[in-house]
């Protein structure tokens, strides 16, 4: 019984080599630089990777730190009750005073590489012109928004969806006189860029008027 046991709990955990490249590709880190920012060989990292070595507490220290991050980014699962979320319980906010409003639907966990929103997006309002890496997947809810996708205007109402790379230019806009709802989700990690560098960058050259005083840097 013991050693099923054993087997049960062990299937639970994250697989941390997979985690570790993860990480590392997210990062553009080769094998090679992180094994010296690590100081460990490329081919015990490549042995982790692949999940045919298992490294120390203080090997796994080490790696994190190379990667900009904790260790318990690497060995922390999320329970059930932490990934539900619950309609009346969900986190709600707004950014430096922007009259965008952000419900936050997805969870954090080890490796996670999706962020997941449901925007409410007030008559008037239009966003900047940004690109960056990832995709993006946006689903209207409610209302109706001009999602502008390179040089093309696409009006959106219920029901309508749009799945595009992030590192097409586009920007969207509320031109109606009733509030838009929205549910975003994308590949690029909102709100916390690694050494707290913005996850987007607005296009060059543009010049972005906007028909509030808000000018939102996460579409």
């Amino acid at each position: 019984m013991a050693p099923q046991a054993a087997k049960g709990a062990g299937a639970s955990q994250p697989r941390v080599g997979a985690l570790i490249r993860a990480r590392r590709q997210r990062l553009r880190m080769t094998l090679t630089a992180l094994g010296e920012a690590a100081g460990i060989s490329v081919g015990y990292l490549s042995q982790v990777e692949r999940d045919h070595a298992t490294p120390s507490l203080g090997t796994l220290a080490q790696i994190a730190r190379s990667l900009d991050v904790g260790v318990d980014y690497f060995i922390a699962t999320p329970s059930a009750e932490s990934a539900l979320t619950r309609a009346a319980e969900r986190q709600r906010f707004s950014v430096d005073g922007s009259s965008i409003a952000y419900e936050r639907i997805a969870a954090d966990f080890a490796g996670n590489v999706l962020s997941s929103f449901i925007l409410t997006i007030p008559p008037g309002y239009k966003s900047e012109i940004v690109h960056h890496e990832g995709e993006e997947i946006i689903y209207v809810l409610e209302g109706a928004i001009t999602q502008t996708l390179d040089d093309e205007a696409m009006l959106m109402g219920p029901g309508d969806s749009l799945h595009f790379r992030g590192n097409r230019p586009h920007s969207w806009a509320n031109h109606t006189d009733e509030i838009a709802r929205l549910l975003w989700t994308g590949t690029l990690p909102m709100f916390r860029g690694r050494g707290g560098r913005p996850a987007l960058r607005p296009v060059k050259g543009q010049d972005n008027d906007t028909t509030t005083r808000d000018k939102e840097k996460t579409t």
